[in-house]
């Protein structure tokens, strides 16, 4: 274990931190986000919370978790905290990975451990499944959201558990092949330039300044297709984010 005087100094030397982490004896780390917005963080764990519970209940000391896009670790350090067999961060930025496994020492989680690696080549035969997948706050980011989906799957027994910003609904109908041949739509994806914040080597975009945000109805339908039995967007709390409560950002269970 580390003496608060090291904890302090490494703190400071790995700055600036995107989440607030209260390391106890008088020691956190600052988020360099706005206060209004790290909300966000808490609405997050509650509903992951939630439906961790209801679905596990007194299997939690048993299962495996697989934490995707793990950034710094917050909720990989709380699923390990609450006792889960093993839990696994990954992340595509060492940076993040080596603030993670600061907060996993700082904490003294034996049960937590890191990898570095894409959503996009993530493969059960080289990770192995896990029983519980999280994915928060990373599909938006991603040029890939489907095949990233198809691999969350693959390394997922029983439960994934993503959050995700989402666009608003659209449906209409579009031609297809001739003029007379046309199919439904329900759901889209936006395509949004994240050039700006990649190029400045911003931690939270994707591995690509390209990202595809879904709408509600295209997310559930993704999950499906992705390999999940079933898939359901889960209301957000009393008291939460403002974008949750305005379901501009949606938190799905999806089961195998």
């Amino acid at each position: 274990m580390m003496t608060s005087q090291e904890m302090a100094a490494r703190i400071a030397e790995l700055a600036p931190w995107f989440y607030p982490f209260d390391l106890g004896h008088g020691l956190r780390t600052e988020s360099a986000i706005p206060p209004e917005v790290t909300g966000i963080f808490e609405t997050r764990l509650e509903m992951v919370n939630q439906i961790v519970e209801r679905r596990f209940g007194p299997r939690l000391s048993e299962i495996t978790c697989l934490d995707v896009g793990c950034h710094e670790g917050f909720y990989t350090a709380a699923m390990a905290r609450k006792g889960m067999r093993r839990v696994v961060g990954i992340d595509v930025r060492e940076m993040n990975l080596r603030k993670a496994r600061f907060v996993a020492d700082a904490f003294g989680l034996a049960n937590a451990s890191f990898l570095e690696g894409n959503c996009e080549q993530l493969r059960a035969e080289e990770i192995g499944q896990f029983d519980l997948t999280l994915f928060l706050g990373v599909l938006y980011h991603l040029e890939n959201p489907m095949l990233c989906l198809r691999n969350v799957a693959g390394v997922t027994r029983e439960l994934c558990v993503v959050e995700t910003q989402v666009i608003d609904e659209v449906e209409g109908s579009t031609e297809w092949g001739a003029r007379e041949w046309t199919r439904p739509y329900q759901g889209a994806l936006a395509v949004i330039d994240e050039s700006g914040e990649f190029y400045a080597d911003n931690r939270e975009t994707g591995s690509t300044p390209l990202a595809l945000a879904p709408s509600p109805k295209a997310l559930l339908f993704m999950l499906k297709q992705a390999g999940f039995r079933q898939a359901e967007i889960v209301p957000p709390p009393a008291g939460a984010y403002e974008q949750h409560r305005r379901g501009k950002r949606v938190v799905c269970a999806a089961f195998k």
